[in-house]
């Protein structure tokens, strides 16, 4: 139904609309297709993208959750002074999908953004974490994004205002939600845009799990000067199970939903796999991946030795 110019579902299940392939029903799940749909947002919501990088509470989740999922407009820039320079600004919104805004610009004869090709997430959450692949990272191309903060008014931020480093950007800092992104990409031969794309879904093929397998990307980030995958194969992660999640046997960073897993399986494998590592590391890994929605009080606790600081 409509309400308030907003499309709103009531008791969504969230849960074939998630990579991972999980998660209970979202008590109201909001579709705003404009900046102003956001203004009015509530205090107690979350603003979501695609799910790529988020696991969700099989329990569901009982408070509002804002989808960017149908802010999903492309614009390149054509006006004359940038027809004329080497660089052309490109506006995506926050539910452009990363592989479409790669293609779209690749059409277009613009180099920056071919690592996003294997990408499964949306801009939003794309330039929330400054991801990267193949030695690119968003804030390679970054110029500027509108965000929003606690208040209604949208905020602009420059590529100095966003503090951006490995996974991180201030947006994490402060809470900020990402509605909107620009980049600034350079002209080049067409054909040499799709061959470097080709060789980064090539490679994301041999080192990564299809999407067939259910997964929400790597699991931890890499610390500093080390390598989370190695670290964890070499602590005999791989083809590890709990419930219906297992790591993957070819990279010991994955987890895929091998058979109706919970977010409860998942939580005690990633433990396990954190666990292992402090216990011949001392290194303690960080999620990349995110939780939503409910806990039950063992939950409670798997968050809380994953996300401590």
């Amino acid at each position: 139904m409509r309400l308030q110019k907003l499309l709103i579902e009531k008791d969504f299940d969230i849960r074939n609309y998630t990579s991972f392939k999980i998660g209970g029903k979202i008590k109201e799940i909001y579709f705003p297709e404009s900046l102003d749909d956001l203004k009015d947002l509530p205090a107690a919501s979350v603003v979501v993208g695609n799910l790529s990088n988020t696991l969700v509470s099989s329990y569901g989740v009982d408070f509002p959750v804002f989808s960017t999922s149908h802010l999903n407009e492309i614009k390149i820039d054509k006006t004359l002074d940038q027809v004329q320079s080497d660089k052309i600004t490109v506006i995506a919104g926050a539910g452009v999908k990363g592989p479409k805004l790669s293609q779209t610009v690749a059409e277009n004869g613009l180099s920056g953004l071919e690592f996003m090709i294997g990408f499964p997430g949306s801009i939003g959450g794309e330039v929330y974490m400054n991801a990267g692949a193949h030695g690119q990272s968003v804030s390679d191309v970054f110029k500027s994004a509108i965000v929003k903060g606690e208040g209604k008014n949208f905020i602009k931020l420059t590529k100095e205002d966003m503090n951006f480093s490995y996974r991180h950007s201030v947006c994490q800092d402060k809470r900020y939600i990402v509605l909107q992104a620009e980049f600034e990409l350079i002209k080049d031969n067409i054909d040499k845009i799709k061959q470097r794309m080709a060789e980064n879904l090539e490679f994301r093929r041999s080192h990564q799990p299809s999407l067939a397998l259910p997964n929400c990307g790597s699991v931890f980030k890499n610390p500093d000067g080390e390598s989370a995958g190695k670290l964890l194969d070499s602590c005999g992660i791989k083809e590890l199970k709990i419930g219906g999640a297992r790591v993957w046997e070819n990279h010991a960073n994955f987890i895929v939903n091998d058979n109706n897993a919970t977010s409860t399986d998942v939580l005690k494998l990633m433990c396990e796999m954190k666990n292992r590592v402090k216990e011949k590391y001392n290194i303690s890994l960080k999620p990349e991946i995110c939780f939503l929605g409910h806990k039950d009080k063992e939950e409670e606790k798997l968050c809380q030795i994953l996300y401590q600081q």
